[in-house]
C-alpha cells in the first residue's frame, strides 16, 4: 500500500538516507489583496469564514513538454516549485529508493504548460537530490543526503544546500550554515526559502527508530551568511504542528499564506493551507483544500497567488504535477 512521501523512507546508518519532497516580492492578485485587507480591517483571525481568501477549484494536469507524454503515463514529476518570477518550474523525478532522484527544470509557456529543459546542472549527485526552492534573487535551495553521514566534515548532519542559479545551473552548492540536524536520527527535509531570502522553512523528522515517527515544522531566519532557528518558531507554527506528519512547506511572497502537506498512516496525505494577518502572528488553524483529492503532496503557490501546483498520483500510479486555481468573484 502506498504511503505519504516521508513514510517511504527508512533511516539507517548503513543505508543511504532517502527523503521525501517533497523564494523582490510579487503582489497577490487584486482580489487576494482585497481579501487580506478585509481580514486586517475586521480585526478577526484568518479563519473567519466571511473573510477567507478565495477558494481553489478546477484541478488539471500541468504539461511538461518533452518530459511526459501529455497524458501522465511516462515519467514521474514530483515536488514542484514555481520560481518567484513565474518563469521556471523546478521538480524532481521519482523519489523511490530504487531510483536516482535528481532535479530538473522547465520554462514557462503558460500557467499550465512548461517546456522541459533537462537536469539542473551542478546539483545532482549519486545521493538523493530533490525539493527545490529559490528566492527572488535566484539563490537556489534544495535537499540532498550527500553529506549527512560524513562525520567530521562541514556537511555532517546537513541536508539543506544552496547556491546561485543561472540559466539552468547552480554554482558550487554548499550546506546552509546553522540548520544542520542537532543529532543523528533527526533529518531536516522539505525546505522552502521565502521570496526575500530571509526566512527558511523546513520540517525536521525523527527517524531514530528506523521509521519516521514524528515531524516538526519550523523556520530559521537569516543572520548574515547563516540561518538560526527562530525562538518564535514553535509559537508561529503552533497550529501547523500536531500529532500528524506535517511537511512540504510553501509560503506566499507576503508570508501571510502557508501551504503544506499533512499525512496520517490511515488517511494518507492531503494539502492544507493556513493564513495570518501579520508575519509577527502565528498561522491560523489549517484547512484542507477540498478541491485537491487523492494522493497529493508538495504544494507551490504561483507568484500572483492564483494557481497552486502540487504532485498527484494518477490512476496509472504515475506522479504528475497538477494545479488548482482561485475561484475569483467577477
Amino acid at each position: 500500500m502506498s504511503t505519504p512521501g516521508p513514510l517511504r523512507y527508512v533511516f539507517s546508518a548503513a543505508t543511504p538516507i532517502r527523503l521525501p519532497r517533497e523564494a523582490a516580492s510579487f503582489a497577490l492578485s487584486c482580489a487576494l489583496v482585497i481579501a487580506l485587507a478585509q481580514i486586517a480591517r475586521a480585526g478577526t483571525t484568518a479563519d473567519t469564514n466571511a473573510n477567507r481568501p478565495p477558494p481553489f477549484a478546477n484541478p488539471e494536469m500541468v504539461q511538461i513538454l518533452g518530459y511526459d507524454d501529455n497524458h501522465g503515463n511516462s515519467n514521474d514529476a514530483m515536488e514542484p516549485f514555481i520560481s518567484r518570477d513565474g518563469n521556471y518550474l523546478f521538480f524532481n523525478n521519482s523519489n523511490s529508493p530504487a531510483v536516482d532522484t535528481n532535479l530538473f527544470w522547465a520554462t514557462r509557456i503558460d500557467d499550465a504548460t512548461f517546456q522541459f529543459q533537462g537536469e539542473i546542472a551542478g546539483v545532482n549527485s549519486t545521493a538523493l537530490d530533490a525539493v527545490a526552492s529559490m528566492d527572488s534573487s535566484n539563490n537556489f535551495y534544495f535537499i540532498t543526503t550527500r553529506s549527512y553521514m560524513s562525520v567530521g566534515t562541514p556537511g555532517y548532519l546537513s541536508t539543506i544546500y544552496t547556491g546561485p542559479f543561472s540559466n539552468g545551473s547552480v554554482s558550487t552548492p554548499s550546506a546552509v550554515p546553522g540548520v544542520s540536524a542537532p543529532r543523528p536520527g533527526l533529518i531536516n527535509f522539505d525546505e522552502e526559502i521565502s521570496a526575500d531570502g530571509n526566512t527558511l522553512y523546513f520540517s525536521q523528522g525523527n527517524y531514530s527508530s528506523g521509521n519516521l515517527a514524528s515531524t516538526e515544522m519550523m523556520f530559521a531566519t537569516r543572520q548574515g551568511d547563516s540561518f538560526v532557528v527562530s525562538s518564535d518558531s514553535r509559537k508561529i507554527m503552533k497550529h501547523i504542528n500536531n500529532h500528524d506528519l506535517n511537511y512540504a512547506a510553501d509560503v506566499s511572497a507576503s508570508q501571510l499564506e502557508f501551504f503544506f502537506t499533512r499525512a496520517t498512516y490511515k488517511k494518507g496525505p492531503a494539502i492544507y493551507m493556513a493564513t495570518r494577518t501579520s508575519t509577527a502572528k502565528p498561522f491560523g488553524e489549517p484547512r484542507r483544500i477540498k478541491a485537491i483529492t487523492g494522493f497529493a503532496e508538495a504544494p507551490s503557490i504561483s507568484p500572483d497567488g492564483r494557481s497552486l501546483y502540487y504532485h498527484w498520483r494518477n490512476p496509472s500510479g504515475v506522479f504528475v504535477i497538477n494545479r488548482v486555481t482561485r475561484v475569483l468573484s467577477p
